[in-house]
């Protein structure tokens, strides 16, 4: 098992060329994005994948003689790792994980963490190991957002009573289940099948498509508008262009029926989206939570696939400058949970090859600094407690060695994090 691929930067790839590295052992590779795998042919007879797979899914592609390829992605992920889990999702690995990213998020000064996924992998699952795992010295408060799929289909036509309880339940522990659900219209950025208009994808590995619908146009809206009218915050996750037209009719649909006090869509990730899409978002009272690491990872590479639209990528500052409160996170393992290098990447629009992504969409050192506090508060709908230093809110903050504002953008990254302090308790590292 091997994580990290990507066929931008490393080429492409499929079974044969697996099978030439060995045919007798398996060999599975990840793609960095996470939605992606790679198998040589013992790893597909291991995991049980055959061509009737491609009959249900999507994400299993069939190649000339009608078997496949060695790819598996999206739509058939969750089968794959019913089957393969067991080899890098074991308790074990769970909680070298789980306890490697707390470490990480305190020694980054994070303060706040929420999980947009809750239920993904079965709550009694998650729970367990927040219930194990989740220590009284956290340094670091977790809520919870449930994600539609997974709880429509654990409690049916019960999901926003089992939610307003859930909130009730968890007002006074952690992790706390925040009054908010998580959707997706579309798929990943990084294996490029996110929702794109035309022309779709003229390079990489979806060259001549367009991406693939999660929730597409002709059920979003109808998915959307019970938890809309049951007065839930609703995060989205929306990719690409055409994604972020079907959320925002979607939105706009769904406001018909009213607006309760704050209410809010907050569209998570943002690959792409066109001046016109932000006009239209901050007419609509959305927000945008992007994804810290595509423009430095992918701003210069992504071009093989999408060409010059990559200047819609991430645009942080016209959204700033449309008035929509906008924030950034790592959706980490993807990027680091550093809130200073985030931010760093974006005053700078900094691309790994050393380059310079959007000059335009550069942001200011003050803007950057709000994007990781209050705007981060905001799109979680706790602005009133937390994301400022304010008489009333809760003393949750980070200790620096130095001023961000009088620090160039460059060094952000290597400030100090003295600690925090949660509920006025100091916490050093």
């Amino acid at each position: 098992m091997i994580y990290g691929f990507h066929n931008l930067v490393h080429g492409e790839l499929d079974k044969h060329d697996l099978d030439k590295i060995t045919t007798d052992r398996t060999l599975i590779i990840w793609h960095y994005s996470g939605h992606d795998f790679y198998l040589n042919s013992k790893a597909l007879e291991y995991a049980k994948v055959d061509a009737s797979w491609a009959d249900k899914f999507e994400g299993v592609p069939l190649g000339a003689d009608g078997q496949p390829t060695g790819r598996v992605f999206e739509d058939a992920v969750f089968r794959f790792l019913t089957n393969v889990g067991p080899l890098f999702l074991s308790p074990p690995d769970i909680k070298r994980g789980f306890n490697g990213l707390e470490d990480m998020c305190a020694q980054n000064g994070v303060t706040t963490v929420a999980e947009m996924g809750y239920g993904l992998f079965g709550l009694k699952l998650e729970d367990m190991y927040y219930k194990t795992l989740l220590g009284k010295d956290a340094k670091t408060k977790v809520y919870l957002v449930p994600e539609h799929r997974a709880f429509d289909h654990a409690f049916k036509g019960e999901t926003i009573p089992v939610i307003t309880k859930m909130v009730a339940d968890t007002i006074d522990t952690w992790p706390r289940v925040l009054p908010q659900i998580k959707l997706f219209t579309d798929a990943a950025f990084y294996s490029q099948t996110m929702r794109l208009k035309d022309p779709g994808y003229t390079g990489g590995q979806s060259k001549g498509h367009k991406g693939l619908w999660v929730m597409g146009p002709d059920v979003l809206t109808g998915i959307m508008r019970p938890y809309w009218q049951a007065g839930l915050d609703i995060h989205i996750h929306s990719n690409g262009d055409a994604a972020q037209d079907a959320s925002l009719d979607a939105l706009e649909a769904v406001q018909q029926d009213g607006i309760q006090d704050g209410q809010r869509l907050i569209l998570e990730h943002v690959g792409l989206i066109t001046p016109t899409q932000i006009t239209r978002a901050a007419k609509l009272g959305a927000g945008v939570s992007v994804a810290s690491h595509y423009v430095h990872y992918m701003g210069k590479t992504y071009e093989a696939a999408i060409g010059e639209r990559v200047k819609y990528m991430t645009p942080l500052a016209s959204s700033i400058r449309a008035g929509l409160p906008t924030t950034m996170h790592s959706d980490a393992p993807l990027a680091p949970p550093s809130p200073l290098t985030a931010a760093s990447v974006h005053i700078q629009r900094s691309t790994r090859e050393g380059g310079i992504s959007t000059p335009s969409e550069k942001l200011t050192r003050e803007q950057a600094l709000r994007a990781i506090t209050l705007d981060a508060a905001w799109a979680l709908g706790l602005e009133d407690k937390i994301g400022s230093l304010v008489i009333g809110k809760q003393a949750d903050f980070t200790v620096l060695g130095s001023n961000p504002l009088e620090t160039k953008a460059e060094d952000w990254p290597s400030i100090r994090v003295w600690g925090v302090v949660l509920d006025g308790n100091l916490k050093p590292l």
